[in-house]
């Protein structure tokens, strides 16, 4: 059965007299009855009984009636659907970071988009990853939140916020006794890391493998919990940001220390495709990450 006659059914039924559909249908009433006869000869049953002042669906026609509402809803809903595709108001976003720490206050980021952008999904991809850039350019996430810029035309980025690498250790531990931690004092310590390679560690690959520094030993512990028990036994000590453990309750005993006279700072930022930069998703996400993490974390 063609499109066109649900449409007809519906006219008539909303109109309730000929005169009306066949003007919203743009066509004359002859045509329309036209029609009508027509359709009602194909299905061998009445569609309509005409009463004094209208035009009444039968029992059959109420049935097909309803059927054509519910084709010609999902007709009208898979256009919109592709209308949002085409504008890109709608998609699904994957998003993957450079280190672990990265993913905190990240739900709470998705679960507002999601009140606020329903017909955006976004996906985390919970892999933190030291080549995050190769993962965008071969397709298998949309984002990557970093800390550094990429170097390839085809993506672009945007910073977003700044944070500082201490190092936590226990008051306890001789390094306490210095205003900061220099180059020649991570050569004689235990150094707790969440995981290899190197490469995501950030007091290595910007502070220590510069000027070709190793610390005595390097333990790889995924557990932030047992990481700070470890500090807290003054076994060695962890380098991070302070808001990365602002989950956590600390022991009075763990003190924060600047290293170098200048610190370490970085610069956090989106990575994504310049391709996609005018998807009207994309757009929303990266607008909302800016104005929710602009401030960075709090510490």
């Amino acid at each position: 059965m063609e499109i066109k006659y649900f449409r007809l059914i519906k006219t008539i039924v909303e109109e309730g007299n000929m005169a009306n559909s066949a003007e919203k249908l743009f066509l004359t009433q002859s045509a329309l009855s036209h029609q009508l006869k027509d359709l009602e000869e194909r299905l061998g049953f009445k569609v309509f009984l005409r009463t004094r002042n209208r035009w009444e669906l039968t029992e059959e026609g109420a049935e097909l009636y309803k059927v054509g509402n519910e084709i010609l809803n999902s007709i009208a809903k898979g256009f919109h659907n592709i209308e949002q595709i085409r504008t890109g108001s709608s998609g699904t976003i994957k998003v993957s970071t450079e280190c672990y720490s990265f993913y905190q206050g990240l739900s709470a980021f998705i679960q507002k988009m999601g009140l606020l952008y329903p017909e955006i999904q976004i996906d985390l991809n919970l892999e933190a990853t030291h080549q995050p850039i190769s993962k965008i350019l071969s397709n298998e996430i949309d984002i990557a939140i970093t800390t550094s810029k990429p170097n390839n035309t085809t993506l672009s980025s945007l910073a977003v916020y700044e944070d500082e690498i201490f190092a936590l250790m226990h008051n306890e531990n001789p390094l306490n006794k210095k205003e900061c931690l220099e180059l020649d004092d991570f050569a004689k310590l235990h150094l707790i890391i969440h995981s290899f390679p190197l490469e995501t560690v950030s007091v290595y690959e910007r502070f220590l493998k510069p000027n070709k520094i190793t610390p005595l030993k390097i333990s790889a512990v995924p557990l932030t919990e047992v990481a700070l028990e470890m500090v807290s036994a003054n076994m060695g000590i962890l380098c991070l940001p302070k808001w990365a453990l602002k989950s956590f309750k600390l022991s009075k005993d763990l003190v924060f220390k600047p290293i170098s006279p200048h610190g370490i700072k970085r610069t956090h930022y989106l990575v994504f495709r310049t391709s996609d930069k005018s998807k009207k998703y994309m757009h929303d996400f990266i607008a909302n990450y800016r104005d929710s993490f602009n401030g960075g974390y709090s510490t």
